[in-house]
């Protein structure tokens, strides 16, 4: 007998342990994936968490993947998981290194509304990918009334594969294919099947997700340990034993499926405190394993190895790990009925007729008999000819034969069979049809109305077809009564077809619905009545159908819907974009608010607002009321509308929306839309003006280093000349008059050393010297007098005036309460800002680099630091410096362009911008705090 490859080279389940994730809800610890069982909740995301969402694997060997199965939430849905595989783990993977990662690619998972929520998806995705780390990535969760906390959720990953690190695996397979090939052995001989004699891409049915997640484990564990025997008879060729085994095992599934059902109930009555169910159902559970022990001993399919049960023993991992005990939790809605999806269709697996030695499997109630009861053969469906990962799973026992739905039809639906089978005429209509349809009937015959209500797709597609060039080629001098019937017993049918779910038949009566608008109406010279008949009549279906959930009938929908729209005979009607400006409806599907908002927005670019049938006030109250829509997309859509109605409109549409201040900001929304606003105007952003200041500030504190060190080199030289000049004179001190001599002999260069008390009695804001300019004196000056400064009315704070708009905005207690007018950029009272933004009477500002701005009589003059001196204090600047009219003494001033001399200390005049210093005392130039008035 051929010896038989080892089966270690098959696919199967790998053990795998994880690494890390990027956070879990309490509870819900990413390590619950380590384990698969009937009780298990598996990982759930943070609360509000951030996407995308990160989970790694380590697979305890290195292998090749084969296949990646998912058991998705029944609500907490990723919208997309992408597979990332790595043959190592970067030294700091945190974050993770992407360029480690290899991308495979993703899965989309379905938003479940169809099934309300109740079912959970079972992904199956094949792959070919060498690796030891697999890193999943969950994207945005689909948006259901269940997951208020936006939340994605991941119940179970199973990864089947094979060792990677085989040298001789591709000679051994080879050289046995040559062998089989001379011998004239069949490797795909349905004998070997389901034994390691078969294909080398067979995978167990052991090994597939679902079965360790409807299975008792224990009689999981019993069902592998059977299988492995069935495997050695057959090598040893005792089939009479291995039918046998088989015989079992397939009873012993539904036993391990029924016991898992009981411990969900179980658990689900320990968690509602209903210990006397919960002790019920543990003794049902215990005298039902007992039960199927005793047969498995009656029919010596049981000894001490097999039969061993690790009493009260929690459930272990796939891989034994540091990680601490699991803690099953129980299930929120147990026995939820399962939809399985599949990438791709996996091998058939062969089906065998059931054995006469069959295991007594059925029930017992605690109270009943404990007679063997009868046992009924197993019901063979046509569920047994599908592969055995697009069965139903366990849970929907209760419905043999009814397949899941999925999330979104294909292009075809399952009733679109070929038309070769649909050969004949349509049936007759029925009597509900007959009185739903009877004016149609009465001007296009029965025969082609009893097509269109066919329930073969192929004859209402050729009803709608037939109709289309029945209309075609009515002569011209038909009676204007006939072609008005006639019009609209085909807009009848063409409702009907609308609502088609077939998409040859949908699409079939878009065409008729085109021909009638632009052609037929304007052929025969029909009002614009009938017109707006057609459009009135179809367009709310038509909408509809954008929200379908098959997306390529969503596509056609939107497509012909603006294509109407721009119909030369719909366009000056303005019907279709005052539908699309109506407020969502409360129950409306997310894909209808999508494609809604997305239309209006291609519409605005194709009709503007003029002659459209739309405003800048319904856009605008429609978009603003679609920023607070659950979906994202649709937020985002609503944005790009607001600010081309922006580009188009300026600042009217600021009317719709609330104030531009911090609060407002806050909302993400709103501070995308604001800063597009400025991006549109030209102004910088907060961003951009934020990075603005940081290089001037940065700048700023380069130059002021460099001065102080060049002062310091200057200060330096000056102490060296004072010293040599003092050695002179204390040689040419004469003994007798030493006082007298030594004030005369000063050398005439002593003239030029600074005083070291020449900023005393100085404004170094007006440059007015006085002797009455004490510590005392200049706090007065500061307060009543310098023509530079000003108090605000606000704070009462003293400022110079050329810094009192950024005070308002920025330091002043008050400056919550004031806005920044962005075409005059002075500070406005926020209560004010609308009406003065709305009135645009303001004077423009220029550039800083070009002009000055003065925020007391609103004038733009010569850009500099000394302009300020001629603006505020000459005769010939600014008329609103109530100060000048209270000077009552004038002290000489510096010249303009010059500034007070450097002291040692470096300290120079003022800048723009900066607080209110006094020489002496506490306050010192730019200490950053602003004079107030003691």
């Amino acid at each position: 007998m051929r010896e038989e490859a080892p089966a270690h080279r098959m696919p199967h389940k790998i053990g795998f342990v994880v690494v890390s994730s990027s956070g879990h809800e309490d509870g819900f610890s990413a390590r619950e994936l380590m384990i698969h069982a009937p009780t298990v909740s598996g990982w759930r995301s943070p609360r509000f968490c951030q996407f995308p969402q990160e989970i790694v694997l380590q697979m305890v060997e290195r292998c090749r993947i084969r296949k990646l199965q998912l058991l998705a939430h029944q609500y907490m849905i990723s919208s997309k998981i992408e597979f990332y595989i790595s043959e190592s783990l970067p030294e700091y993977f945190v974050p993770y290194q992407a360029e480690r990662f290899r991308r495979l690619g993703y899965v989309s998972l379905c938003d479940n509304e169809k099934t309300g929520c109740k079912a959970r998806e079972l992904k199956s995705v094949y792959v070919d990918a060498v690796g030891q780390f697999l890193k999943l990535i969950f994207h945005q969760n689909h948006v259901n009334k269940y997951n208020v906390y936006n939340q994605v959720a991941l119940v179970a990953i199973n990864i089947i594969g094979d060792p990677a690190d085989f040298s001789d695996d591709s000679n051994i397979t080879s050289r046995e294919k040559l062998i089989d090939h001379y011998l004239g052995h069949n490797t795909e001989d349905p004998a070997l099947e389901g034994s390691c004699a078969g294909k080398s891409d067979y995978i167990s049915p052991l090994d597939d997700l679902a079965f360790d997640m409807y299975q008792d484990p224990e009689v999981a564990q019993i069902i592998r340990k059977l299988d492995e025997r069935k495997r050695e008879a057959v090598q040893k060729e005792r089939y009479d034993y291995a039918k046998k085994l088989k015989q079992a095992i397939a009873d012993l599934q539904k036993v391990g499926e029924r016991l898992g059902r009981y411990e969900v109930e179980k658990r689900c009555a320990v968690e509602k405190e209903d210990y006397d169910l919960a002790k019920e159902k543990k003794q049902q559970m215990e005298q039902y394993r007992a039960k199927v022990y005793e047969q498995l001993e009656l029919h010596s399919l049981a000894d001490a190895e097999l039969m061993r049960r690790p009493f009260d023993s929690p459930l272990q991992p796939l891989v034994h790990s540091g990680s601490p005990r699991h803690q099953p939790a129980t299930l929120s809605l147990p026995q939820q009925e399962e939809r399985v999806t599949e990438n791709r269709f996996a091998d058939p697996f062969p089906q065998e007729k059931p054995s006469s030695h069959s295991l007594d499997i059925s029930p017992q109630h605690p109270t009943g008999d404990w007679a063997p009861p009868t046992i009924d053969p197993p019901r063979r469906t046509h569920l047994e000819s599908l592969p055995y990962d697009e069965r139903p799973l366990p849970a929907v026992r209760k419905q043999p034969g009814a397949a899941a739905v999925g999330p979104e039809k294909s292009d075809g639906d399952v009733s679109e069979g070929p038309r070769a089978g649909a050969a004949g005429d349509p049936e007759p209509l029925t009597e509900k049809a007959l009185r739903e349809a009877s004016s149609a009937v009465d001007v296009l015959g029965e025969a082609l109305v009893a097509g269109a209500y066919s329930k073969t797709w192929s004859h209402r597609e050729d009803a709608l077809l037939a109709l289309y060039k029945q209309l075609m080629e009515m002569p011209v001098g038909t009676p204007k009564e006939d072609l008005k019937s006639t019009l609209r017993a085909s807009v009848f049918l063409i409702r009907r077809a609308i609502r088609d779910i077939v998409t040859p038949v949908f699409q079939a009566s878009l065409k008729l619905l085109k021909m009638i608008i632009t052609q037929y109406i304007p052929k025969h010279k029909l009002s614009k009545l009938e017109t707006t008949h057609c459009v009135e009549r179809t367009i709310p279906i038509l909408l509809t159908r954008t929200g379908d959930s098959s997306a390529r009938l969503r596509v056609i929908a939107s497509n012909f819907v603006q294509e109407m729209a721009l119909f030369k005979e719909v366009k000056s009607l303005q019907i279709i974009p005052s539908y699309l400006v109506q407020p969502f409806k409360a129950k409306s599907s997310p894909h209808v608010a999508l494609s809604q908002v997305a239309l209006l927005a291609r519409l605005l670019r194709d009709l503007g607002l003029e002659c459209s049938g739309l405003t800048a006030d319904s856009v605008m109250k429609f978009s603003v009321s679609a920023l607070e829509h659950r979906v994202y997309e649709v937020r985002e859509t609503a944005v790009t509308i607001i600010l081309d109605m922006y580009k188009q409109h300026g600042a009217s549409v600021l009317e719709y929306l609330p104030p531009d201040d911090s609060t407002t900001r806050k909302n993400v929304l709103y501070k995308t839309i604001f800063e597009g606003f400025a991006k549109i105007d030209g102004r910088p952003t907060d961003a951009e003006i934020r990075a603005q200041k940081k290089a001037a500030t940065e700048e700023a504190e380069k130059r002021k280093k460099e001065e102080i060190k060049a002062l310091q080199g200057q200060l330096a030289a000056l102490r060296e000349m004072q010293a040599e000049v003092q050695e002179k004179e204390s040689d040419a001190v004469k003994a007798k008059n030493q006082d007298t001599q030594g004030r005369k002999a000063a050398p005439p260069d002593a003239a030029e050393i600074p005083d070291n008390h020449y900023l005393d009695n100085l404004c170094i804001f007006c440059g007015e010297r006085s002797d009455s300019f004490t510590e005392e004196g200049l706090d007065l000056h500061y307060w009543k007098q310098c023509l530079m400064l000003t108090r605000c009315d606000y704070c009462k704070q003293v400022v110079e005036i050329s810094s009192l708009t950024e005070h308002l905005l920025t330091e002043c207690d008050k400056k919550d309460g004031f806005g920044k007018c962005y075409r005059c950029s002075e500070a406005i009272l926020k209560e004010e800002l609308p009406r003065h933004i709305k009135m645009k009477d303001c004077n423009p500002a220029k550039s800083e680099k070009l002009a000055n701005r003065c925020p007391l009589c609103h004038e733009n003059f010569t850009p500099g630091e000394e302009a300020w001196k001629a603006h505020l204090m000459g005769p010939a600047g600014c008329t609103m410096n109530l100060r000048k009219t209270h000077v009552l003494h004038t002290a000489p001033t510096l010249p303009l362009g010059k500034s007070p001399a450097v002291t040692k200390s470096g300290t120079s005049g003022p800048k723009a911008g900066s607080k209110i210093p006094t020489p002496k005392g506490g306050l010192s130039k730019g200490s950053g705090r602003t004079y107030t008035k003691r």
